[in-house]
């Protein structure tokens, strides 16, 4: 990373009142249209946030209270300095290969008796990222019990957001595990389902003004994980930590470090649509690798028993039926779900690997992470939340030539809770495996941090469409929310493609009703990143689906070198593109139940012949060749709940 200094910024920028008692200090992005203004007043720090000139967050806290001193108030102002970032990277498994990433950096620096906190404000275009550094001439540790940090939004503002659950409910205590619904535009202010406050992201929209979406990154063993408090009823959500009774109740909700010590980044994304939200890489624009890679991971797509035909699948007979189905499919990978320690028993294993293996197929592994945070029975348990057992597990995996693990049942967002998410992280890494979490936090910056994650799940995904009809009925609407979301900060591993009719194994005798259309189905396979995706297609969808569908399925990719959004608005609709190589892939889905026209502008392929999949009047999916007119736009009709994709020529 490259960082000058700007004497020209610092003259330019920096406004200091005529009293002692405040301080003023302004940095903007590179074009100067996203303009941050913090402010020390009688020793508190706050800061404001408004895009082309609209007010997007009103004046808000900063600051955080230590076992040092609570540094929010009586802090002495010394200085403000300006740097210039200008920094490339690659991502080779994500929505986007190569970044280019620059923004302004200012740091405010403050001090409270022998102790310095310097605030850390990036800014670029649309993005806006701070962290608080702590120093001391006395290297200690200190703990950091809560922060003032808040997000004051004008009282006009919406909501989509998700409620932070009770601890130690749901499925045998497995809670939190960030699968709760998101708002659909609620007022700021609307208390949370269980009065818990939100999980990051969160997105607001802000009237006329614009949207922003605020998260975290960067957190690992060094931090807790943290979350938004109800906010107040004129829009002001504040920092909170972790609750006491997540991770089985045990371990302190507080993070705990040794000087000097820096904590994550929270972040906004604003822009006056949705854009710039979309299109963001700020989750890992300010965080750096933890490691190398030991190996060269490979990306894929995966079949998977457990969605459709559930725990009774994961059996010897039923696993070399998916192993075929992936074969047949062209696909790298298969998931093999809970309960195969039991159900399978490591003792048949190697053979079973060797024939997945023999038919060109790889192998996913699930693991339960507990210890003593829940009491989720499925097994492999006990393998994964220690070091010994953990490393003893993962050689024996090398070993057999298992390329990755599927770990679910996490307790919480406590610091020992990242500590293990790092531990395994790392540990798995060295034996050359791919880590999918379930049951479990947002990823935070850990796509670049560690390069051996490779997706997670921390949304309402797939099984709850098995599990509650209700899930199965909203299931397009949330294909227009998760795109804006929770998929904008890390790669999601949702689970989705469903051809059948009813989230079962015997779809014509029972299971939930599938509402959407096939092409929607379909859509999903690109609409939602993650590197490595577990497709939800069953045995029987091979004679039931045209040729040519599964040829697509066969062929899309999981990995983009160029991600655009084109069109949509949360609970309406969405139109996303993404390019791998020269082949654009253009996911499109109808949230409503209305029938819909959309017109979209793809100036990249003005003129093109395309391939489309679309909506057939009987909610299954067509294929034919259009050409995008010269000004770049095509015409789509979309049934109720209904999607299409466009390919380009390679």
């Amino acid at each position: 990373m490259q960082i000058k200094r700007n004497t020209l910024i610092i003259a330019t920028l920096l406004l200091s009142s005529l009293v002692a008692s405040a301080k003023e200090t302004v940095i903007s992005g590179p074009d100067k249209n996203l303009v941050v203004k913090v402010e020390i007043n009688e020793g508190s720090p706050s800061y404001s946030i408004s895009y082309n000139g609209k007010q997007i967050i009103k004046d808000s806290p900063l600051g955080l209270q230590t076992n040092r001193g609570d540094f929010s108030k009586d802090l002495n102002f010394e200085d403000v300095t300006f740097s210039n970032i200008d920094n490339t990277y690659t991502m080779p498994m994500s929505k986007v290969s190569k970044v280019h990433y620059v923004a302004n950096e200012m740091t405010t620096t403050l001090t409270k008796d022998k102790d310095t906190l310097k605030i850390i404000f990036r800014v670029s275009n649309n993005d806006v990222a701070f962290s608080y550094k702590i120093t001391s001439p006395e290297k200690k540790n200190i703990i950091v019990t809560s922060e003032s940090t808040g997000f004051h939004f004008p009282d006009f503002t919406t909501t989509f957001i998700t409620p932070q659950s009770t601890p130690q409910i749901g499925w045998v205590r497995t809670k939190p595990s960030y699968e709760e619904e998101y708002t659909r535009e609620e007022p700021v202010g609307t208390p949370s389902k269980f009065h818990q406050g939100y999980t990051f992201p969160a997105l607001f929209h802000v009237g006329s003004n614009g949207w922003a979406l605020v998260s975290e990154t960067g957190t690992d063993s060094h931090y807790c994980g943290t979350h938004l408090s109800d906010g107040t009823k004129d829009g002001l959500y504040t920092i909170a930590f972790p609750q006491k009774g997540e991770n089985g109740g045990l371990c302190d909700t507080s993070a705990v470090s040794i000087l000097p010590m820096q904590t994550p980044w929270r972040t906004i994304t604003v822009g006056q649509n949705l854009k710039p939200i979309v299109e963001s890489t700020v989750a890992w624009d300010v965080v750096e690798p933890h490691y190398k890679a030991s190996t060269n991971y490979v990306p894929g797509k995966a079949t998977w028993s457990w969605i459709l035909w559930q725990d009774e699948s994961c059996n010897y007979k039923d696993q070399v039926t998916f192993i075929d189905l992936a074969a047949k499919m062209h696909f790298n990978y298969i998931l093999i779900d809970a309960l195969w320690d039991k159900q399978i028993g490591y003792e048949n294993m190697p053979s079973l690997i060797h024939y997945a293996q023999s038919k060109g197929v790889d192998v996913f592994l699930w693991y339960n992470s507990n210890g003593y945070w829940n009491d989720a029975p499925q097994g492999p348990r006990g393998r994964m939340d220690t070091s010994v057992a953990r490393q003893k597990e993962m050689q024996w995996m090398k070993d057999l030539g298992v390329k990755g693990i599927k770990i679910d049942f996490f307790g919480g967002d406590k610091q020992e809770t990242m500590k293990l998410y790092e531990d395994i992280l790392t540990d798995a890494n060295r034996y050359g495996l791919m880590v999918i979490f379930h049951g479990t936090t947002i990823p935070r910056g850990w796509q670049r941090m560690y390069p051996n994650h490779v997706s997670s799940e921390a949304v309402l995904a797939s099984e709850n469409l098995i599990f509650n009809q209700h899930y199965a009925d909203t299931e397009a609407s949330c294909t227009t929310i998760l795109p804006f979301t929770r998929n904008v900060v890390a790669a999601m591993d949702f689970g989705g493609v469903v051809f059948n009719k009813r989230f079962s194994k015997y779809p014509e005798k029972s299971g939930n009703i599938r509402r959407t259309t096939d092409a929607l189905e379909l859509a999903t396979s690109v609409l939602y990143e993650s590197p490595i995706q577990n497709i939800a297609i069953a045995p029987n969808n091979l004679s039931e689906q045209p040729q040519y569908v599964l040829d697509f399925l066969s062929k899309v990719p999981t990995t983009w070198d160029e991600t655009r959004y084109i069109a949509g608005t949360p609970n309406k609709d969405v139109a996303i593109a993404r390019r791998n190589g020269q082949t654009w892939y253009v996911a499109v889905t109808n949230g409503e139940n209305i029938n819909k026209k959309m017109t979209l502008s793809l100036p990249m392929l003005a003129g093109q012949k395309v391939t489309l999949y679309y909506d057939l009047k009987d909610r299954t999916i067509g294929m034919k060749e259009v050409e995008i007119s010269k000004k770049g736009e095509i015409n789509l009709n979309l049934l109720n709940e209904g999607g299409a994709v466009i390919v380009s020529k390679e």
